[in-house]
């Protein structure tokens, strides 16, 4: 059987086939692939390389022979075998200076994968210093950098490597992804959602639903949140979580949060705690739509899960009683487009929803000044489009768009990225309310 590649595997070797002149960050919520697209482009790269995961123990082995200096001068001062590293900053610096070597010694350079890299305390300031040198220096070395902390790796990245490095995105997988990999179906997909280590289990749902909130959303909110940041109440942060994923695909205020939560501070700090659960990779918060940017901010949010795995396995339902369950199923379809829209928005799309005197638009992709607004429509769910025409009249719309029934297919929605919604040549079809 022919291992799945995801379209970030070949943009990782084109980055591998130019000079090395930016450090390559590939960053990405937890369990998205990122490991494994990138020890499948080191298998496809005829590159020598290094992969070196930094949140694994070092292992208990003697030291590569023959010895460098460092090692023969720690045995020459009593240490004994094994010699064990510490994933610090001193131990990047190491594997930095032996990659350098193996790099002067190989006529196609090298390259050095350092996974989990946030794990590592000081890692941005060593590396701007290490990879300063190698430019100036104009050593054949490419660095790519891994990490499942985005917060954490932008913060790093932003702080102390500006106009260093480029950024490869790794978001949770899609409709089209899934299908091609695994062979699952629209339904399957909307359900189980878009985390591929979990397909295996989908025949068991009881394990399955185990497997997401054991081994995903709690590592994800453990690991990629409290451990990185300062959350002053974590037991707060993981019920807003289950509070909000339970709402998504609604419009939740932040005081009516407040009134379901105990202990629950102000909105700020709810604020604050779902844009670290955004950047986790687990559920977002949607502005309103509005000309202003101070309007936007002073709107309640629309709660969408970015993987609606997560939606599915806090409801308690079983695949068969969510499908039974119109207005449940009719919520779960309209998040799964609100992820897919979310997770292959390129970085300059803004993703907003809108809503006047009871009209709505279920999602609004921004870019630049142009607008695409998107209803939703699963069949449990209202017939009327005012939402969209009252949208088009308000504001110059490059196209109001129609998925699922009387529309565009959802299977085809869900496997279109979002920014080909602006391309005017896709936009031009029937089954669409209208395009200008």
């Amino acid at each position: 059987m022919t291992t799945y590649e995801r379209a970030q595997v070949s943009t990782l070797l084109d980055r591998l086939d130019e000079a090395p002149e930016r450090l390559i960050v590939v960053t990405g919520p937890r369990q998205t692939g990122k490991t494994t697209l990138v020890r499948q482009a080191l298998d496809r790269t005829d590159r020598p390389h290094r992969y070196l995961p930094a949140d694994e123990p070092v292992p208990a082995t003697p030291p590569s022979f023959p010895l460098d200096r460092e090692d023969m001068f720690a045995l020459s001062n009593g240490a004994t075998m094994p010699i064990a590293d510490e994933k610090d900053a001193r131990w990047l610096v190491r594997q930095w200076e032996r990659a350098r070597t193996d790099a002067e010694r190989s006529e196609r350079g090298f390259v050095l994968v350092f996974d989990e890299i946030q794990k590592i305390p000081g890692w941005s300031e060593a590396v701007k210093g290490l990879w300063d040198a190698d430019r100036r220096d104009g050593r054949r070395l490419h660095v790519v950098l891994l990490g499942s902390a985005p917060l954490l790796m932008q913060r790093g990245m932003s702080e102390s490597l500006a106009g260093r490095y480029e950024t490869i995105r790794v978001m949770h997988w899609s409709f089209s992804e899934m299908s091609a990999a695994f062979d699952l179906d629209l339904p399957g997909y909307v359900y189980f959602g878009g985390y591929p280590g979990a397909v295996p289990l989908v025949r068991e749902q009881d394990r399955w639903r185990a497997y997401i909130a054991e081994s995903l959303v709690e590592p994800n909110i453990e690991r990629d949140i409290l451990a990185m940041q300062r959350v002053d109440k974590p037991s707060l942060l993981k019920r807003l979580f289950e509070l909000d994923a339970g709402y998504s695909g609604q419009i939740l205020s932040y005081n009516k949060m407040l009134g379901q939560l105990q202990d629950a501070g102000n909105t700020t700090t709810l604020a604050r705690y779902l844009d670290l659960l955004a950047n986790a990779g687990l559920i977002a918060g949607l502005p309103k739509y509005a000309r202003g940017e101070h309007l936007r901010k002073g709107s309640s949010p629309k709660l969408n899960v970015l993987n609606t795995a997560l939606m599915s396995t806090l409801s308690g339902y079983t695949f068969e009683e969510a499908r039974a369950d119109r207005s449940f199923w009719g919520r779960l379809v309209e998040s799964a487009v609100g992820a897919h829209l979310f997770n292959t928005g390129a970085p300059e799309i803004r993703l907003h929803y809108w809503r006047n005197n009871g009209r709505e638009v279920d999602f609004v992709l921004v870019r630049g000044r142009r607008l695409v607004a998107v209803e939703v429509k699963s069949g449990a769910r209202r017939e009327s489009l005012s939402g969209l025409a009252e949208f088009g009249e308000r504001f110059d719309v490059t196209a109001s768009l129609l998925a699922g029934e009387g529309g565009i297919p959802l299977s085809e929605f869900l496997s279109t990225p979002a920014r080909e919604w602006f391309e005017m040549n896709r936009l031009n079809r029937p089954g669409n309310p209208g395009s200008s």
